[in-house]
């Protein structure tokens, strides 16, 4: 049952699709459903003892574990790269939780605003919630279990994006490749040394002076031959779109944007300017329709060039500084002229740089217009990525209704996940961002983003042979595997790293497994389900599998439990009930091993891939091939594991993977029966399954 209450007046943030009829709203009981609440100036207060067993779940893309107890976050879209534990912000801003215990409430505060939760940093078993109070609505959900929460929250907000099937193919991106001769080796490469691969990605070099919806002619002059060319080999084209309009006399988009009053403004009425990429910008006001549909129309530039994927990109929006800005932090070292520097003098002068970008005092200084009313933008700071990525997937539907494309977005807020996937941000090629990045994923679920995934191998730093292998053998479970890498930082494409016999490996089992995982992702986004999962969500009764947040569900039938420390031969695992090992070997050698409910210590090499199938489950696979347009879905291994005089049901979802003619008619099923000798056969079926049974 989901409860909504609103405070006061808001500013819609079209995050829910299902109208709920509002609740009564009284201070004077000092109690909304199990929260204690109180007013302090404008802000609104929540507060909930928890209890010492409690699990608070969600919030999508944020630090930390799966059980977000012990620490504070504010939900403010952040442009930062380190994601240490000390951070509290990340570049989304997804405010849903679950307070899971004897009972089980889900809470989604919709607010444009900065939002804190205080989940146990102040005083261990207190919950606080900060909130404005003129600009939120609270909805309040109970169910028997978090997963049927999910289910509820996912309904009311909306159907998830769905990405096209090549989209589940490997890709591989770096900071840059900045010339068409380098696009055309990363392909080279991999055709040499026959890696699968299926997109190649454009950052900011492929532009002219990184300008929007433009070419670099110098470097980029065969630029539609390129596309071609890599089209005949089934390869995909993202350009990177960012947010910021360079300021340029002649530029059409800055011009029109001029011209058509389309940019945000400063408090004079001005157009803002702040420089990113291209130096000086203007930002688009994509809270205005008129302007997502200006905006949203160029896409079709590209698109029209044989584009068909985006990434959006520098959209929380970042700034590096203002003219303000910088005018403050020259004052700053000019004060400290003539003077016998000590060290607190230092540390001002060294703020004064290191604080010019992405400054509150920046966001507090620019506005949009929403319905007609001038609006701070520091009041919607969260929307304004959603709004940028929105404006996209808007024009794509308007201008070519029944085709899919590649979109996945930096910036975010809940809503956005009905127009676009997301990856996790400029991580670091560290181990404990490898860990961070699967205790992401689930939390990501819960709030509706299920076209997901991070930068494998790290984007910042530089990367090692076996970092990367094992991030691969994570990220080969993400629906977006993008192998992603920053200007300066080691090469780390798959190719790069000698004898690349191991990377083919993990990456051939990508492609083995992309039709049960497209099929796990469909099901997924068609029932409001989760494609990634915590244990505690599937085996809610094993109290222990609440602690365990270094092995996911993909659905319901696999269960994976990466590697994901330096220097070591393996790895524990906790296995809540009798599940069939099987392990991905050398030159795709499948071993199969029945182990009982407990604790165990596997051995995995670097080339190798643990997954746990469930009891009563299957799991399928197909042959690997050079890209998913190959991949032959009519011939399917057909794995199961199973008790004897038994059956079982596995789904199989398939579709043209183009067209936006998807629903869960498509889903074929396929039924083994074991009978009390252990003989299996398949049901009536019309692919051609070869049949592996344990039980």
């Amino acid at each position: 049952m989901i409860k909504k209450y609103i405070p006061d007046s808001l500013i819609n943030t079209d995050a829910v699709v299902v109208d709920i009829n509002k609740e009564d709203f009284d201070f004077s009981t000092s109690k909304l459903d199990i929260f204690n609440i109180h007013k302090e100036e404008n802000k609104l207060i929540l507060e909930y003892d928890m209890p010492d067993d409690e699990v608070v779940y969600g919030l999508g893309e944020n630090i930390r574990g799966i059980n977000k107890r012990g620490h504070i976050y504010n939900s403010f879209c952040s442009d930062d790269p380190c994601h240490t534990e000390e951070k509290s912000s990340l570049y989304g801003a997804h405010n849903f939780i679950i307070l899971s215990g004897d009972e089980h409430t889900g809470l989604f505060i919709d607010s444009s605003s900065e939002v804190t939760f205080d989940i146990g940093y102040t005083i261990y078993n207190k919950l606080k919630i900060t909130v404005r109070y003129d600009n939120c609505a609270l909805y309040i959900i109970h169910n028997n279990s978090d997963l049927e929460i999910v289910k509820e929250f996912r309904k009311l907000i909306g159907q998830s994006y769905v990405a096209p099937y090549w989209a589940f193919g490997y890709q591989q991106c770096r900071w840059s490749y900045a010339t068409s001769d380098a696009v055309r080796c990363v392909l080279k490469k991999h055709k040499e040394n026959s890696i699968p691969l299926d997109a190649i990605y454009l950052d900011i070099d492929y532009m002219d002076s990184f300008k929007d919806f433009t070419i670099n002619k110098e470097n980029f002059g065969d630029f539609d031959e390129l596309v071609a060319d890599m089209k005949k080999d089934n390869i995909h084209l993202v350009p990177i779109i960012d947010a910021g309009v360079k300021i340029e006399k002649g530029y059409n988009i800055y011009e029109e944007g001029v011209a058509n009053n389309y940019f945000c403004k400063d408090k004079d009425g001005n157009d803002f300017a702040a420089a990113v990429w291209p130096g000086k910008t203007h930002f688009p006001d994509f809270f205005k329709e008129d302007v997502r549909v200006w905006f949203g129309n160029h896409y079709s530039d590209l698109i029209d060039r044989g584009i068909d994927g985006f990434w959006n990109d520098m959209n929380e929006p970042a700034i590096f500084y203002s003219e303000n800005g910088i005018k403050k932090a020259f004052d700053t070292l000019d004060s400290y002229k003539g003077k016998d520097i000590g060290v607190y003098d230092f540390f001002g002068m060294k703020d004064a740089v290191l604080h010019l970008s992405n400054s509150r005092e920046d966001y507090s200084s620019f506005y949009h217009t929403i319905d007609d009313k001038k609006v701070c933008h520091i009041d919607v700071h969260n929307l304004y990525g959603y709004n940028m990525t929105r404006a996209a997937k808007e024009a794509f539907d308007r201008n070519y209704p029944d085709k899919r494309f590649l979109m996945h977005s930096r910036s975010s807020y809940i809503g956005m996940h009905r127009y676009s996937g997301i990856w996790t941000g400029d991580n670091q090629s560290w181990w404990s961002h490898l860990l961070l990045s699967m205790k992401m994923m689930p939390s990501l679920n819960m709030c509706g983003f299920i076209y997901t995934g991070s930068d494998i191998g790290g984007f910042g730093c530089n990367s090692t042979r076996d970092l990367v292998l094992r991030w691969l053998a994570f990220g080969l479970f993400t629906p977006l595997m993008r192998n992603h890498s920053a200007l300066g930082t080691r090469d780390q494409e798959a190719y790069n790293f000698g004898d690349t016999a191991d990377f083919k490996n993990i990456i051939d089992l990508r492609y083995s497994l992309i039709p049960h995982i497209y099929s796990e992702y469909m099901k997924a986004v068609l029932r409001d389900d989760m494609y990634f999962k915590p244990l505690a969500f599937v085996f809610d009764k094993d109290r222990h599998c609440r602690e365990v947040e270094d092995q996911l569900m993909i659905g319901d039938s696999l269960m994976i439990a990466p590697v994901y420390t330096q220097n070591v031969t393996g790895r524990y695992v906790y296995l809540p009930e009798d599940m069939l090992y099987i392990n991905y070997t050398t030159n795709g050698v499948k071993q199969y091993k029945v182990l009982t409910k407990g604790h165990h210590y596997i051995y995995v090499k670097l080339d190798e891939v643990p997954m746990f199938l469930r009891k009563g489950h299957a799991v399928s696979f197909v042959k690997p091939a050079a890209n998913t347009t190959k991949l032959d879905t009519n011939n399917l291994e057909l794995v199961a594991f199973m008790d004897k005089d038994s059956s079982l049901t596995y789904e199989f979802y398939e579709d043209d993977g183009i067209s936006k003619n998807y629903s869960l008619d498509k889903i074929t099923n396929i039924t083994v029966n074991m009978d009390a000798e252990g003989k299996a056969t398949i049901g009536e079926c019309k692919k051609n399954i070869k049949l592996i049974t344990r039980s």
